[in-house]
């Protein structure tokens, strides 16, 4: 089911809303005349994809502010320690999960029920369909399981890369200038507008240096810092037994930082993933930002689809710049994200690359 929800014609059909859903969000933050907190803006960007795109609800805006709140709260507290008192973060998981599952399930029925106008398959829409194909029409806790499992595959990692990648663009404006360079040799950015109908999943699988960019900051701040796998056959590792059925845990962190592979391993440096040094090709699991082996992370094609379509909107529509004096520390609990969130200004650009001026802006400039 998850192979039919994440292939190349899924990608291609959900590749528009999540244009969409971006190019919104870049206007509100360009519209906004503070800075933003980026981490908890990018939480709420996901967190709507993953809604209004993977999921094709259609959930007001109110309700979605809302929900996610809600969602907020349930991620919080997922990970606390079973004690189920009446103010323990347990208990307040429990209540937003069940705030949660309430909000969800209003929103399948109003899907089921509602079928007009829809023009491209969404994951739950694969989700119901493959149920059928086998036989066995998924029950609504099935449904409510599989909507809350898929949103939040996509919410929390996502959203840390995509504040790395906002940071480094910050950080590096030549790397910036590059990708701009890229989009107009493809016919892509011209004018300072992204051509219509330009933007197709083809096309931007075709930016190598795009590509570049992206890898490099999935090696460099890789969301978690690792994973767990089952021991199906006792081995040997530097010369300690690990017996058939344990549970082990490999570092995705560690090996991005050792691997021989990687020269100057702390340099943000996209050019290493290019054609000349290709430093990800040697050998196999250098490299693994979404797992590794048979258990890969199945949504790694919609998380890199995503970051990209970002890039493109932030190299081709938007100034932005830092608000404070100097760049935050990185935390690595409970995903990579800067302590404070990493405060910037945005400012949305016209046609010709130049600051547009917001409503209040103009109508003061008018009376001067």
């Amino acid at each position: 089911v998850f192979s039919k929800i994440f292939s190349h014609e899924a990608l291609e059909s959900y590749l528009p809303k999540i244009q969409l859903v971006i190019k919104d969000t870049l206007r509100v933050w360009s519209s906004n005349p503070e800075s933003i907190n980026v981490y908890h803006e990018t939480q709420k960007l996901t967190f709507r994809m993953a809604i209004r795109v993977l999921l094709g609800f259609r959930i007001p805006d109110e309700e979605l502010n809302h929900l996610f709140e809600v969602y907020q709260q349930f991620v919080e507290n997922v990970f606390s320690l079973p004690v189920d008192l009446p103010f323990s973060g347990y208990r307040r998981g429990i209540r937003a999960r069940e705030t949660l599952q309430k909000g969800l399930e209003k929103a399948i029925q109003e899907k089921l029920q509602n079928t007009q106008g829809k023009d491209y398959a969404d994951a739950l829409d694969i989700l119901i369909e493959s149920g059928k194909e086998h036989g066995k029409e998924l029950t609504m806790q099935e449904l409510k399981d599989g909507t809350l499992e898929l949103i939040f595959a996509a919410y929390a990692t996502t959203a840390s890369a995509s504040t790395s990648l906002i940071m480094q663009l910050l950080k590096h404006p030549r790397v910036l200038e590059k990708l701009r360079e890229e989009l107009r040799s493809k016919g892509i950015l011209h004018n300072g507008c992204i051509c219509e109908g330009s933007l197709r999943l083809d096309n931007i699988n075709s930016l190598h240096y795009l590509d570049c960019v992206i890898k490099e900051v999935l090696r460099l701040f890789t969301p978690i810092s690792g994973g767990y796998r089952t021991v199906l056959q006792t081995f040997e590792l530097d010369g300690f037994q690990i017996p058939k059925g344990w549970s082990v845990m490999y570092s995705i962190r560690d090996t991005h930082d050792t691997a021989p592979v990687f020269k100057d391993v702390d340099v943000f440096d996209p050019d290493r993933f290019g054609q000349g040094r290709s430093e990800d090709k040697d050998g196999r699991f250098h490299y693994l930002p979404f797992g590794g082996g048979v258990r890969t992370c199945l949504g790694k094609h919609l998380a890199k689809l995503f970051l990209k379509a970002l890039a493109i909107e932030l190299a081709s529509t938007s100034r932005f710049e830092l608000a404070t004096r100097t760049f935050p520390k990185i935390t690595l609990v409970p995903v990579v994200h800067p302590v404070d969130g990493l405060k910037v200004k945005f400012f949305g650009l016209d046609s010709n690359q130049n600051e547009i001026l917001t409503g209040t802006d103009a109508m003061l400039g008018a009376t001067v």
